[in-house]
């Protein structure tokens, strides 16, 4: 690709704005013209990125630090973690019929709350300090019936006190000193809009699918969204991105982890993360384990080939949920550990896709 290779050296040699502002700029500008497109150069000189504090919550004992909106990601993982963290899952075999129904049940009402809730908050107030309490995970945890499934169609969002996706990357670093990183950025669905901008190399995105045009119809993922995502001029997309640190008890870093997948994401990030402390997996463990996904609507259970085995899809389907007919992998975790006492990274990358851990 050598277009893109200039594209690269030209913002290695005049930073980020040259994207927005220079050759480049009018390069997109130009093509979007020429193709009937909508972006123009004062478009791409208007854009700047915003800097959000960081959504924080805690996970037995372990403190977790994720992405705030426009990403629904960390407001709705900080949720599960919340509701899960009253289950004794330690009790239960990680691969269990039981230990999946109390997921199931966890993912659905966290989905149901990122459909009526999440949003841009420059342009819609979210109760986020108040979906992400301990004392509404309570509430939303009372509801849940350990024998049997809910329905998605009689759950819908909770109701907070005081209420006023070949796309998708990841990657986590921690240099020498101790600095990490992790990050995820997309395209949204695979090859974005499936346009390159002539003369840059550069994949353009179709984000637009991630605001709601219609509300209660659901986008390329299946999901369903309210009002507060609808399109808005200067407004920024709900995402599912949910880059993420698990704090040890005293403060120090114990793992970064992310993923791709679209509205799986937060779903995976939720497995791994109860899968190395409430299993005591260590991270590769945790990303190959199997992956299942619920998200409110379609109300069924998607699950992975070589996946559940038959026995536990039997179990949860004698509870009551249903499961969708089509498997396929889902996300491409990248994450780094930190060994308690050696201090050692120790880098895991997942096998269901490209990807891989470097050390330095």
């Amino acid at each position: 690709q050598p277009e893109l290779a200039d594209t690269l050296g030209r913002l290695q040699k005049k930073g980020p704005r040259e994207f927005y502002e220079g050759k480049t700029a009018q390069l997109i500008a130009e093509d979007m013209q020429h193709n009937g497109g909508l972006i123009t150069r004062q478009d791409l000189r208007d854009y700047t990125p915003k800097e959000r504090v960081p959504l924080r919550g805690s996970y037995r004992g372990f403190g977790i630090i994720s992405m705030p909106p426009p990403s629904s990601g960390g407001a709705v993982l900080i949720e599960m973690l919340n509701i899960l963290e009253g289950f004794d899952l330690q009790k239960l075999q990680p691969f269990s019929s039981e230990y999946y129904h109390l997921l199931v049940e966890t993912m659905r009402r966290g989905y149901a709350d990122r459909a009526e809730y999440m949003g841009d908050t420059d342009f819609s107030s979210i109760p986020i300090e108040r979906l992400i309490e301990k004392a509404y995970a309570e509430r939303q945890r009372s509801t849940i019936n350990p024998e049997r499934a809910s329905l998605s169609s009689e759950i819908g969002a909770g109701k907070p006190t005081g209420y006023e996706s070949t796309q998708t990357t990841h990657f986590t670093i921690v240099d020498a000193a101790g600095n990490a990183v992790s990050n995820t950025y997309t395209l949204n669905t695979s090859f974005g809009s499936g346009v390159v901008a002539k003369g840059t190399g550069v994949l353009l995105n179709n984000e637009m699918d991630d605001f709601t045009s219609k509300p209660g119809q659901p986008n390329s993922y299946g999901a369903i969204q309210s009002e507060r995502n609808a399109i808005a001029p200067r407004k920024r997309p709900l995402s599912s991105m949910t880059p993420t640190f698990v704090l040890r008890p005293d403060g120090g870093l114990y793992f970064g982890i992310g993923a791709r997948g679209g509205t799986t994401i937060t779903n995976t990030v939720l497995l791994i993360i109860s899968n190395v402390i409430d299993h005591g997996m260590n991270l590769q463990e945790a990303i190959d384990s199997p992956r299942i996904h619920h998200q409110w609507l379609p109300d069924e259970i998607r699950d992975e080939p070589l996946g559940l085995s038959a026995d536990t899809r039997r179990a949860l389907e004698a509870h009551g949920h249903k499961f969708a007919t089509k498997l396929s992998y889902m996300g491409d975790a990248q994450g780094i550990m930190i060994e308690d006492k050696t201090s050692i990274r120790l880098g895991a990358s997942d096998a269901r896709d490209d990807g891989a851990a470097v050390g330095y």
